[in-house]
């Protein structure tokens, strides 16, 4: 059992606890971070897979996302484009299409246009979601009904659902309608450059890269392999314990779990009943992303299948001794094996013709207990019934991550925006803390 009392301990060490250790240990504080996996980036994860350094996990970064942008200016890291498509294959009104990326975007853009046109109507300030109610009025409202009722039967729909269930990474009949505009709202209404942001520029040196250097500035120690069961707060200090009969204390905690993964986590005093009903909601990505080679040296494409289909969106990335690697996701794991060569090879020729897949790399986020979850992307109801209440502290425990950011939530700069604010929000409790402990004393030398 770990005796000495920290001044914070984080839970996790994705890019939320990363920050937020840095963040407080910069302050003189003594931090501890507990991971329960044998590395450090969470949901992002560079991995050496069919020859060559691939993101598993989250991957791309944009500078109209303002935290991580800083970072990579902070610690000297560039980024990378993918390539420029050459050649564009889609799925609409019942049959397959071909042509240049161009017309694509076009076809995407005649309807995507008008679908999130009132985004900053809603979301003025995107990095307040909630500084305004008008968004309530329409919360309940899904993305499905809300294209469904905007948009005739036909091609042109059918692309626009495809192109959402791959943003939502999930189905859209409870995908929020609200989360949707607030994404398009943080590139000022234009969808065009929203997309730029989800699939463009990789970091150089890969996410590991950005990890590694914001844990080394942090000075925090990590203690891997380290799976929270219980959490209690006797209102002086909160222990944290493993499922494996470890516990680490400090007067504050920054918890940075997912909500799915959360889900696994007793507290002691119990979490009040909307935090409850929140993370029980959780969020609507439990898609997949599988990296694919194929056979073959091919120019750049971009393809983009049915909204109901396994895989419905690929992207060639890279050329390696004369094969190609194409990144591919689908919006339900449970659909397809996704280590299933064969069955990732089917989806694909559905679109681009002549393909011989050689191999595939993937890992099962949904099913990954330490995630339940691919990136977070809110259900309809989840922003104004339940994101201020996960927000909020549950008295020295603190809560944080990309699941509940006010901003770019799905992304590494909600999470390091999440992150900062945890670290402010553990900053004050503690002075509260001590101050308590202080008079306490005080009393105590008294009597």
């Amino acid at each position: 059992m770990e005796d000495e009392l920290y001044d914070v301990v984080v839970v996790g060490a994705g890019f939320a606890g990363l920050t937020a250790a840095r963040e407080l240990s910069r302050q003189g504080l003594s931090v501890r971070i507990v991971e329960a996996r044998d590395r450090i980036g969470g949901r992002t994860w560079t991995d050496h897979r069919l020859g060559r350094d691939l993101e598993i996990g989250g991957t791309w970064v944009h500078w109209t996302q303002p935290y991580v942008w800083a970072e990579l200016k902070r610690y000297g890291l560039d980024t990378t484009p993918s390539p420029e498509p050459e050649r564009a294959y889609w799925w609409a009104g019942g049959s397959r299409h071909e042509g240049g990326p161009d017309e694509l975007m076009e076809l995407i853009g005649g309807t995507n246009a008008a679908f999130v046109q009132d985004a900053r109507k809603y979301f003025p300030v995107p990095f307040s979601p909630m500084s305004r109610d008008d968004f309530k009025a329409i919360d309940h409202v899904s993305v499905q009904d809300r294209i469904r009722e905007q948009f005739p039967a036909g091609a042109p729909r059918d692309i626009l659902e495809s192109f959402w269930a791959l943003n939502f990474n999930g189905p859209l009949n409870n995908a929020a309608l609200t989360q949707a505009l607030r994404w398009v709202a943080l590139t000022n209404g234009d969808w065009a450059v929203n997309f730029e942001a989800c699939a463009t520029y990789k970091i150089v040196g890969g996410t590991a890269a950005l990890a590694a250097a914001m844990c080394g500035d942090s000075g925090a120690g990590v203690e891997y392999g380290f799976t929270v069961r219980h959490i209690s707060d006797d209102g002086g200090a909160v222990s944290v314990h493993s499922t494996d009969g470890r516990t680490v204390s400090a007067r504050t905690a920054v918890v940075t779990v997912p909500l799915h993964a959360l889900r696994a986590v007793d507290f002691d005093p119990p979490l009040p009943r909307a935090k409850n009903e929140g993370i029980s909601l959780g969020q609507v990505s439990r898609g997949t992303k599988v990296w694919i080679r194929l056979r073959g040296c091919r120019a750049p494409f971009v393809a983009l299948g049915g909204a109901d289909w396994p895989l419905n969106f690929f992207q060639a990335e890279y050329g390696i001794d004369g094969d190609t690697i194409v990144v591919g996701f689908g919006p339900d794991a449970s659909k397809i094996d996704v280590e299933d060569a064969a069955a990732v090879q089917h989806q694909l020729a559905r679109l681009v013709p002549d393909v011989d897949v050689v191999a595939v790399a993937s890992h099962n986020w949904a099913a990954d207990p330490l995630s339940g979850e691919t990136w977070p992307m809110h259900a309809t109801g989840f922003l104004s019934r339940y994101l201020p209440a996960l927000q909020e502290a549950h008295g020295g425990v603190l809560f944080a991550g990309s699941d509940i950011a006010n901003g770019w939530g799905g992304f590494i700069d909600g999470a390091i925006e999440s992150g900062m604010e945890s670290a402010r929000q553990a900053a004050a409790v503690l002075v509260g803390r001590r101050r308590t402990h202080d008079v306490t004393a005080v009393q105590a030398s008294l009597r």
